[in-house]
């Protein structure tokens, strides 16, 4: 990853934020409280955090790609995607626990997730994505604010790592370049102990799943990065978030795709 000297009050919301995650306990607004902040200092802040993460022995496994769907944008109020990165010590087991102890405010999105057979040039053609892809899952994305009251817009969510906290996919599937193009058809499930609480064509993100990962590969490649041969990619909700609650069991699934699931705990369970 990229990293740069951050001035003294961009490293300070960046310390600010990281505390905020560890001690559980989220700050005021920061587009509030420095209304200079814009979309490049939010990527630096947010790029200080991951470095801090690989620092203590995580690794990047991949990214997430947020604010895709209407319905999300409307949620949070914002007009527009972000991105954030992915690391292994944010990915929860199929059909695991997450202790929500551990987090502040979290919600969860049903969505899909692709893996990277091969490295690609930053900002790559939408022909040499479809041909990198060698899978693709259902996901859930177990989205958090290290903000107050979620009370964001688009630099706050951009620095709080596009508000990622967890992450859990279910098995990946190879598709062929037709399936890869139907998959704008292809409606995704959430449900709360068997009961649907939300659900979305991939048509909601961006019109297409692999319009996001181009907008994604382009906009890495900007910070001069690229998708590598590995990587999980997050292409954004089909719908709304859900508040998580503690002792639920939570499944994303999708016709053709085994589903992906995980169990709520209360902490100390």
């Amino acid at each position: 990853m990229t990293s740069l000297s951050l001035t003294v009050e961009l490293q300070q919301l960046a310390d600010d934020l990281h505390l905020a995650e560890v001690a559980r306990t989220p700050i005021p607004t920061p587009s509030t409280t420095s209304p200079a902040l814009t979309v490049d200092d939010a990527y630096a802040v947010q790029r200080a955090n991951i470095a801090r993460r690989l620092k203590r022995g995580e690794r990047v496994v991949g990214r997430k790609v947020g604010l895709t769907s209407l319905a999300m944008q409307q949620q949070l109020g914002v007009d527009s995607p972000d991105f954030g990165v992915i690391t292994d010590g944010m990915v929860v087991e199929d059909a695991g626990e997450l202790d929500l102890s551990q987090l502040i405010a979290p919600r969860v999105e049903a969505e899909l997730a692709f893996r990277i057979g091969r490295d690609l040039p930053p900002s790559p053609s939408r022909e040499e994505l479809v041909a990198a892809v060698d899978g693709v899952a259902v996901a859930l994305e177990i989205i958090d604010s290290r903000v107050a009251r979620w009370q964001i817009s688009l630099v706050d969510t951009i620095a709080d790592n596009a508000s990622s906290a967890r992450i859990v996919t279910g098995p990946f599937r190879s598709t062929t370049p037709a399936e890869l193009a139907a998959l704008p058809e292809l409606v995704v499930t959430l449900t709360r102990d068997d009961v649907e609480v939300a659900a979305g064509p991939g048509s909601a993100v961006l019109g297409d799943p692999i319009v996001s990962l181009l907008w994604l590969a382009t906009a890495i490649g900007t910070y001069g990065e690229s998708f590598v041969a590995g990587d999980v990619v997050l292409a954004g909700a089909v719908a709304r978030a859900v508040d998580l609650i503690p002792g639920s069991s939570w499944t994303a699934s999708a016709t053709g795709f085994d589903p992906a699931s995980f169990r709520t705990v209360p902490g100390g369970s």
